[in-house]
């Protein structure tokens, strides 16, 4: 395919789904966040040294582009793993099986679970339905954390986690199980790409529930009508599509030539995690980590560390085996910018665990004063600029959440 080709076309700047074709026949099936951006990439200067041999292949063999455009970067990943299914392009197919690629699936229980099962392990006499395959698992996770806010289910940590799932508004009352098993249709129909008919779906059932004047389920169902329309798919554009800016590092004070981690960041959509230590005298000590998107607490993705490796009042020694303790964690996302509570030490600490796991994650510290207010902020000038503000709260969130799991664990301790 010619460039001038592709200058006639008025491929639009949204969401969606793209086909590369040849004579009628779909070779290729990708998803975009810019349809726009993402088409012209293809046809660049450098296209052999950025795109693999296949691909390459591909776009000398297209002889005409198609899109289609959807409501947002999920139902882009969603549609565009229903039509590999469907239509099972050659360069989609060819360089990877099914077996490496993720599936969602449901059980055929009583209070059906939904799980994330490698194509290798997909047993079709085993589950209800399946839907895939999804090549990228990290942003099918993702999609999934979105999704399930919307239709709680119960997945194979739930036995485990199901009070905590409640707390954070990612499971259901089990004991309601005509509510549940409506959550799991919505989840089938929005799977299949069926937005519009679970919108329907709810709009009849909100006012069945006004009529009755049960008014707190038909509050709810109008909830799940909004977040259906209004889709916050903010971690899916980190996955999709990074803007990125490289950041010059910058001397610490105190640390001579000393530099904060630098190179990629994000500059649009953003993950910030946030870590702090609490402890009386070294006893009950405690880590946690707290995350913010976009500038957005996301509570469901805190975690606790109980500290293992320390007995003292060391904190540094404790925030170094949280960040460990974390970063092992791979299929958790990383973060776009690490936020810690301290000076130097603390910082050379972080520094010197990415600089092991081979890491490149700016990093910047809240120095604090005798009252444990903030008084300075260590990093790099031009993040701290353009972050100040969600660098604060999620300081401050990350101390009120330590101080609380600190506060819990030593009153478990007490009464022992």
């Amino acid at each position: 395919m010619q460039d001038k080709y592709l200058k006639k076309l008025n491929i639009p700047d949204k969401p969606g789904v793209y086909f590369f074709l040849k004579e009628k026949k779909i070779l290729y099936v990708g998803k975009a966040t810019s349809l726009r951006d993402r088409v012209k990439s293809y046809f660049g200067k450098d296209l052999i040294g950025t795109r693999g041999p296949l691909l390459v292949e591909m776009v000398y063999q297209t002889d005409k582009i198609k899109w289609q455009i959807a409501d947002s970067i999920l139902e882009a990943i969603i549609l565009e793993a229903n039509l590999i299914k469907k239509y099972q392009p050659k360069y989609n197919t060819k360089e990877k099986s099914d077996k490496s690629f993720n599936f969602v699936c449901l059980t055929k229980e009583k209070l059906p679970k939904v799980l994330v099962v490698r194509g290798k392990n997909v047993k079709h006499s085993v589950f209800d339905k399946i839907y895939g395959p999804y090549p990228n698992g990290n942003q099918l996770i993702e999609a999934l954390k979105i999704v399930r806010k919307i239709f709680p289910f119960l997945d194979a940590k739930s036995k485990n986690y199901l009070e905590f799932y409640k707390q954070i508004n990612l499971a259901p009352d089990i004991n309601d199980r005509k509510l549940y098993l409506q959550n799991i249709r919505n989840l089938k129909l929005f799977f299949e790409g069926k937005k519009k008919k679970i919108l329907k779906n709810l709009e009849k059932e909100m006012k069945e529930y006004a009529k009755m004047r049960e008014f707190e389920k038909a509050g709810e169902i109008k909830r799940k009508i909004f977040a259906l329309q209004h889709i916050n798919d903010v971690a899916l554009l980190k996955s999709e599509s990074r803007k990125q800016e490289n950041f010059q590092p910058c001397a610490l004070p105190g640390v001579p030539g000393g530099t904060l981690a630098h190179g990629n960041f994000l500059v649009s959509a953003i993950r910030i995690e946030a870590y702090d230590i609490a402890h009386m005298g070294g006893k009950n000590m405690v880590g946690v980590m707290v995350v913010l998107e976009n500038g957005e607490v996301a509570k469901n993705e805190y975690k606790k560390f109980k500290i293992r490796t320390q007995d003292n009042s060391n904190d540094t020694g404790a925030l170094a085996e949280v960040l460990e303790r974390r970063l092992a964690h791979k299929e958790w996302i990383y973060p776009d910018l690490i936020v810690i509570d301290g000076g130097v030490a603390q910082i050379n600490a972080t520094k010197k665990i990415l600089s092991r796991l081979n890491l490149d994650i700016p990093i910047v510290s809240v120095v604090k004063d005798e009252k444990h207010k903030p008084k300075a902020i260590l990093g790099d000038e031009k993040i701290i600029a353009k972050y100040k503000k969600e660098i604060l709260l999620a300081n401050s969130e990350a101390h009120r959440f330590a101080i609380a799991y600190h506060k819990n664990l030593r009153a478990r301790n007490f009464l022992k």
